[in-house]
């Protein structure tokens, strides 16, 4: 499902819903696969690739405390089950490794555009661009109030913004700092924890952001809107949000 929104008289898209799933999605009907296939491709274009350090550098010259950190790629995605099927809807994330640096340098570019190839198929189009997968949640209090941050003027994007909790999965909380080989039961077992990692992650920004402790937090039920409290969603950060 895509839904498109233009900004004033652009017709740049504001942003693209690449899946929805109304009824949620559990920790066990989410995958992911990772790997190099799902790394960024450097541009060719020297002059543009040079482009990502110096912006990088005229943002840390004026703002000492941003931090290199590593994140997750977002490369795409597989769906499979769901209506029409005798299977429980299940989504399997395709996530390589880029870092903020990048991030900073190609999707807040001012020349972001020139990173995307013509392409129909995302993951082709934006193969130059670091696109860090982030997450967001939904915080609805017990008496009915939806909690809305504003963010600090001190940050690298959309500072002075007001936004829902929120952050990214972090490669380092489960222990990748590279793309290692692994014998195939470390290799199981990292799976598993990135997949947890898509939750926990979401879990520990809200805590971070809000202050409230985590046993104080309760995630909707696939399918039952009514006990609606956190709604955990995966999004990717792009230049033209």
């Amino acid at each position: 499902m895509k839904a498109n929104m233009e900004i004033g008289n652009q017709d740049q898209p504001a942003f693209k819903i690449l899946l929805s799933c109304p009824t949620g999605l559990s920790s066990s009907q989410v995958s992911v696969d990772f790997g190099q296939v799902y790394d960024r491709i450097p541009h060719p274009d020297v002059n543009l690739e040079n482009s990502i350090s110096e912006i990088w550098d005229q943002r840390v010259q004026k703002n000492a405390s941003l931090f290199n950190g590593l994140k997750f790629r977002y490369g795409g995605y597989s769906f499979s089950g769901g209506a029409g099927t005798d299977q429980e809807p299940h989504v399997c994330l395709h996530l390589g490794l880029t870092d903020y640096r990048t991030f900073v340098g190609t999707n807040l570019n001012p020349l972001w555009e020139r990173f995307l190839l013509p392409s129909e198929d995302d993951f082709r189009q934006c193969q130059h661009t670091s696109s860090p997968l982030g997450n967001g949640a939904v915080i609805e209090t017990s008496d009915k109030k939806i909690i809305v941050l504003q963010r600090s003027k001190n940050v690298g994007e959309f500072p002075g913004h007001y936004v829902f909790p929120g952050g990214h999965p972090e490669p380092e909380e489960i222990g990748i700092s590279s793309h290692d080989n692994r014998d195939d039961n470390s290799h199981q077992i990292m799976k598993e924890k990135l997949s947890q990692e898509m939750f926990d992650s979401i879990t520990r920004e809200v805590v971070e952001e809000i202050g409230v402790p985590a046993d104080s937090l309760i995630y909707p039920k696939p399918g039952d809107s009514d006990q609606s409290r956190q709604h955990n969603e995966m999004e990717t950060e792009n230049r033209n949000l």
